[in-house]
């Protein structure tokens, strides 16, 4: 799955020790570009941790997995990400990737029959 948006803040790293060895994670807040946006708190584990080459309020790509458990009969929920990347601008004069056609054609082939009354 993949989430963008602007790079909102950069949470400091954390380091600690576990009975697989050492460990560290940095989490980032990035906030959507939707007509309502949301902030999402996204962590980068291990080697994959290098925010430093990002810039806050830069537009970026995570991809990310959605990972929830259970604990003390209460819900967690994990947003990681495995790889982060600079968002791909739009090009002037080309439409934005997944955007809805401005004209629909009709499919073919479909009889008009004026008999059938149904409203679908």
């Amino acid at each position: 799955m993949e989430i963008t948006g602007k790079l909102v803040q950069v949470l400091p790293e954390e380091k600690g020790e576990g009975k697989n060895g050492p460990w560290k994670k940095q989490s980032f807040i990035l906030e959507t570009q939707d007509q309502f946006p949301k902030k999402v708190c996204i962590t980068v584990w291990g080697d994959k941790v290098d925010l430093g080459s990002f810039t806050e309020n830069e537009l970026i790509t995570a991809s990310i997995n959605i990972e929830s458990r259970e604990y003390n009969n209460r819900w967690y929920t994990d947003v990681k990400a495995w790889r982060i990347v600079k968002a791909q601008a739009e090009q002037p004069g080309q439409p934005p990737v997944n955007n809805i056609p401005h004209e629909i054609t009709p499919p073919e082939n479909i009889p008009d029959d004026p008999t059938d009354d149904l409203p679908f």
